[in-house]
């Protein structure tokens, strides 16, 4: 073959490959800008822990993490979720911080939103890096809280259900805020099971060998916010939260459960990893 005819072929390759990533760019970048960060999805998983007692087998926990509501923008969105909690019905509703991107004036209006969610034992709350990176302590605790929520930074409470007793906490954002597991944790009598709001999820490795801790609720990696389909793999990582990036893990008899989360930080673009509510239910072994 000529070289002039390798230089035409080597042409169109070029040509035809141009016209192929142009194609299927462009579709993708739609989609990923104006469609999935739209679309709400429901993850329902079942996880069996050692020390969870037989009488709260199916005790069922929806978590919602990394909100980060933009007013006009994601109020579809929270229309969406609203409608799907009050379809599953959950026994508690956990949210693992971010509910703010920047701006802390868009606090008090998705509080307003959220104020209509509800569980028979309660709405838990903790906060995230850009919660305390943007918002003072008592503007949280206050919208949070007048939402009715139960607001916990570095702090737990006892629920007591069907005779048995559950310790939930919430530990202060590990990049934003000023964590202290010793305050997070006390009160905890020793042969309670523990579930801890956790909103960046590396802190596990430490927390499960310093802390009785049976099950961490994190988020803050948007589980990627764009993977790469297929092969599942996310080429964005984010501080604290390069270990464990989506999904459930264990170690030893503790466990973690990271949500993708809802919002978007950055451009509000989602690929390949839609906006979640997680449905945890968790087993009796």
């Amino acid at each position: 073959m000529s070289s002039q005819r390798k230089k035409i072929n080597l042409k169109r390759i070029t040509r035809r490959s141009a016209i192929g990533i142009l194609g299927t760019g462009i579709p993708s970048g739609i989609w990923a800008a104006g469609i999935e960060p739209n679309l709400l999805s429901v993850t329902r998983k079942e996880l069996t822990l050692p020390r969870w007692p037989k009488a709260l087998d199916g005790f069922r926990i929806a978590q919602l993490t990394d909100i980060h509501y933009r007013p006009g923008s994601d109020d579809k969105l929270i229309a969406k979720l609203l409608k799907a909690l009050a379809r599953e019905n959950p026994d508690l509703i956990a949210v693992t911080g971010d509910f703010v991107v920047k701006n802390p004036s868009s606090l008090p209006e998705l509080c307003r939103k959220l104020k209509g969610i509800s569980a028979p034992h309660g709405v838990i709350a903790s906060p995230g890096n850009h919660d305390r990176w943007h918002c003072s302590t008592l503007q949280l605790r206050n919208e949070i809280e007048g939402a009715g929520m139960t607001y916990l930074q570095n702090a737990g409470t006892n629920l007591h259900v069907k005779g048995e007793n559950i310790f939930i906490n919430g530990l202060d954002s590990i990049w934003g805020g000023r964590p202290d597991p010793g305050k997070a944790w006390k009160g905890h009598r020793k042969n309670d099971p523990v579930i801890s709001l956790v909103h960046e999820p590396d802190p596990f490795d430490e927390l499960h060998l310093s802390q009785k801790l049976d099950l961490q609720l994190s988020g803050h990696t948007h589980g990627g916010q764009c993977r790469v389909p297929v092969i599942d793999y996310s080429p964005v990582k984010v501080k604290f939260g390069r270990k464990f990036i989506y999904g459930h893990f264990k170690k030893g008899d503790s466990q973690l459960f990271v949500g993708r989360g809802l919002g978007t930080v950055g451009f509000r673009v989602r690929f390949a990893c839609a906006p979640e509510l997680v449905i945890l239910t968790l087993r009796a072994s």
